[in-house]
């Protein structure tokens, strides 16, 4: 199987790491382009039989399955002006929220599908989330359910809650890495710890606590319990964190529930669905 990755950003070249490192694809299967054509090529470098073109369409011809990574508003040019090169074979995957599979289903009579990737997954870890179209095979599900496994934890999800999901699993990295920097600085600023130290100590306390998710030892709340002695430190901590927070996540999946309801209404502009 050949796979086409056109837009290797930041995205598109996790993905494209996460499947060279995991072995799910061997880098001659790889065809892959950029509009800045130097950045496939610096990935050639490191992956040196992975192939680079010079166009979308030679991708789009070279490849079985075929991952859209560039920004929401470059999908449909991109399928408009290789319309005839998506054969009824193929299978066409966008990353990005906005673009759903019932759009790319409106221009394309092959398997579609959404992959929503997460930084997480360039070391084989966290969430990847998938939508199939309604007329996407059985083959291609399974081909890409095996795809997503080896570099990450596949789930399927429904259209209707597609951009907190993605907020949560794509976005949720740098939102706790935003938060835990937040967390340094403070304990820098009121107390005699040089950031160093404490960055240490947060980015592996971050990994340890990963880790006891990941074995099942406890769950969320059952780990604040064990942590939290009554009248003990971590309880005062977690009173301030109550009190100053406030609604601060709820306003941050608002802010980004508006964010996409715009970028649905210029993708909608265009597939007109």
């Amino acid at each position: 199987m050949k796979i086409g990755i056109i837009g290797t950003g930041n995205m598109g070249k996790i993905i494209i790491e996460a499947l060279i490192e995991s072995r799910a694809i061997s880098p001659s299967n790889l065809m892959i382009t950029n509009r800045t054509v130097k950045k496939a090529e610096e990935i050639k470098e490191r992956f040196q039989t992975v192939n680079v073109f010079h166009s979308n369409e030679e991708v789009i011809h070279s490849s079985d399955l075929l991952f859209i990574c560039v920004k929401p508003h470059d999908v449909f040019k991109i399928i408009q002006e290789n319309k005839n090169s998506f054969s009824i074979e193929k299978c066409v995957v966008s990353i990005t929220s906005p673009v759903s599979v019932h759009q790319l289903q409106s221009v394309l009579s092959c398997s579609c599908a959404r992959f929503i990737p997460s930084i997480t997954n360039r070391a084989l870890s966290g969430v990847s989330l998938l939508t199939y179209g309604s007329q996407c095979s059985d083959q291609w599900k399974n081909v890409l359910s095996e795809l997503a496994g080896k570099i990450s934890t596949p789930v399927l999800i429904d259209e209707n809650v597609t951009r907190v999901a993605s907020d949560i699993v794509s976005c949720g990295p740098a939102f706790f890495s935003y938060l835990t920097q937040r967390f340094i600085d403070a304990a820098v600023e009121v107390t005699e710890i040089d950031k160093e130290t404490a960055t240490i100590l947060a980015s592996e306390m971050l990994v340890g606590l990963g880790d006891l998710l990941k074995k099942d030892i406890y769950t969320l709340p059952t780990l604040q319990e064990k942590v939290c002695v009554k009248g003990g430190v971590t309880g005062i901590g977690i009173g301030v964190m109550e009190k100053e927070l406030g609604d601060v996540f709820q306003q941050l999946f608002k802010g980004t529930q508006e964010k996409f309801e715009d970028d649905i209404a210029k993708t909608t502009s265009q597939f007109g669905v």
